[in-house]
């Protein structure tokens, strides 16, 4: 349950008569609106509020609910005065009188700092009829419906599409009551509201509005106890924001425990007859090396040996540390230069096309055949492949899965190795583990569209278990995985 929840619950029992107890020293709210009718009497002899039309009875099958015996269901305007702002539009200016309108109304404060503002003449003429004094309440009639403010006035102002509510006297109602039950009965407004695109109530809408109605002395304890209770609900809403976070980040932060897990060596076990990774990181350079010598792949530059201060945490014996390049027979991006794109034709494939994880070829651009073919004999992408974003969103590896052709952006990096002798799955998990993820972040590099150089990404390491057992930890993790998005449901 929200805080709103609570806070919307614990309204809910004060309007109904169920927060606080009755007491029979306290009177009537029948006589409290005796009481009210002489002042509002009074006050129009006055000429200081107009007489209003007769209000109609209510009806049987308007009322929402019971309430208390000593209580009285009230139509709004026969215990306030209703109001509204002006509807004109005044010419504005660059100095004078701040105009008020509903978009001003936030979180039960009046925001100053995008008002519009009038000369002191068009706000004194406003006011004549819309005159805001301290202790009054605003209301939303336009737009965002609601928003009631309970004004505690420390500067001069004018208002424009807003209901004003005004006390007829104020030792006869207690104006915090009546906020406390607009915050509740905004959401009911607003459903009722009429309009399409810009919805608004009327003030005859607002000023037929029911209202519980309970003697002054148990609304003034209705307001005490709700006063007391808020600041259980705002710490009840302070903690399940912090659970909230942490419901959002448990599935992320449990995939990475268990994926750090593996790549210490510690999600499944070792066993001599896979051989040891030393072997495998041999075999590796060994096949490399032919592949140099027929000219099928190129020579790259010697990385640096692993020293012991870069390695973060120990893992099995029959495991080895490994630079990311060594293990690689090509490592390449994509192209450098734009090219000229076409309506149709081969898929150019951007860091936005596999930066959810996986290929995506619903928005990519094209390029013609020929251009195609011409940046494919540098970078070739084929099936098994891995892609590493290099550059905005760094870090991501996604495993070609698609014999569809296709080319790639500077932005996209390709990680070409043989199958044979790693297995592309571990590698992507090995890559997606935090070990790759934290070398990927402190080595992206650049302001704005940052960039994570070719060399950093060939000088990462990582660790490198036997074949058999890679092949172990994929079966692990693709039943362990899916059950990290179930966590919170």
């Amino acid at each position: 349950m929200k805080a709103q929840d609570i806070k919307n619950s614990i309204l809910q029992l004060a309007i109904q008569g169920k927060l606080v107890e009755q007491r029979a020293e306290e009177g009537t709210a029948k006589e409290l609106l005796e009481k009210i009718a002489v002042e509002k009497k009074q006050l129009i002899l006055e000429g200081k509020i107009k007489k209003q039309k007769a209000l109609p009875a209510i009806k049987e099958d308007e009322i929402p609910f019971d309430i208390p015996e000593k209580w009285e269901w009230v139509r709004l305007s026969e215990i306030i005065d209703v109001r509204d702002g002006t509807h004109d539009t005044p010419k504005y200016v660059a100095n004078g009188i701040p105009l008020v309108t509903s978009k001003n109304l936030k979180q039960g404060e009046i925001d100053f700092d995008n008002v519009k503002l009038i000369s002191l003449e068009e706000s004194k003429k406003i006011n004549m009829r819309s005159g805001v004094d301290d202790g009054d309440i605003l209301l939303a009639m336009i737009g965002s419906i609601g928003n009631p403010v309970l004004v505690k006035k420390t500067r001069e102002f004018s208002i424009k599409n807003m209901a004003l509510f005004k006390p007829i006297k104020s030792a006869l109602f207690n104006m915090e009551y009546l906020l406390n039950f607009l915050q509740l009965e905004q959401e009911r407004m607003k459903r009722k509201a009429a309009g399409g695109v810009q919805s608004f109530v009327s003030l005859t809408f607002l000023r037929n509005y029911l209202v519980p109605l309970p003697p002054l002395e148990e609304q003034k304890r209705i307001v005490s106890k709700i006063e007391e209770l808020m600041p259980y609900v705002e710490k009840y809403n302070v903690a399940y924001s912090e659970v909230e976070k942490l419901n959002k980040k448990f599935p992320e932060d449990m995939q990475k425990s268990i994926l750090q897990y593996a790549i210490q060596g510690k999600l499944v076990e070792q066993r001599k007859e896979d051989g040891t990774a030393e072997e495998l990181y041999q075999q590796i350079q060994e096949e490399k090396k032919k592949l140099i010598e027929e000219g099928k792949i190129k020579k790259a530059k010697a990385l640096s040996e692993i020293t012991e201060d870069e390695i973060p945490f120990d893992i099995p014996e029959s495991w080895k540390w490994v630079r990311l390049g060594n293990l690689l027979n090509k490592l390449t991006d994509g192209t450098h230069s734009t090219p000229k794109y076409t309506v149709t034709g081969v898929p150019f494939i951007s860091v936005k096309d596999v930066s959810g994880g996986k290929m995506d070829f619903s928005n990519t651009k094209f390029i013609s055949q020929e251009e195609h073919d011409s940046l494919y004999k540098r970078c070739n992408p084929e099936r098994d492949d891995i892609l590493l974003t290099k550059v905005g969103t760094t870090g991501i590896p996604v495993i070609v899965d698609s014999d569809q052709e296709f080319s790639l952006f500077v932005s996209v990096a390709l990680l070409k190795f043989n199958t044979d002798l790693i297995f592309n799955k571990y590698f992507m998990y090995a890559i997606k583990a935090p070990v790759v993820q934290i070398q990927a972040r402190e080595n992206t590099r650049g302001v704005g569209n940052k960039n994570w150089v070719m060399r950093d990404i060939a000088n990462t390491i990582l660790p490198l278990p036997p074949l058999n057992e890679q092949k172990r930890i994929v079966d692990e993790l693709e039943k362990l995985l899916p059950y990290t998005k179930q966590l919170v449901k």
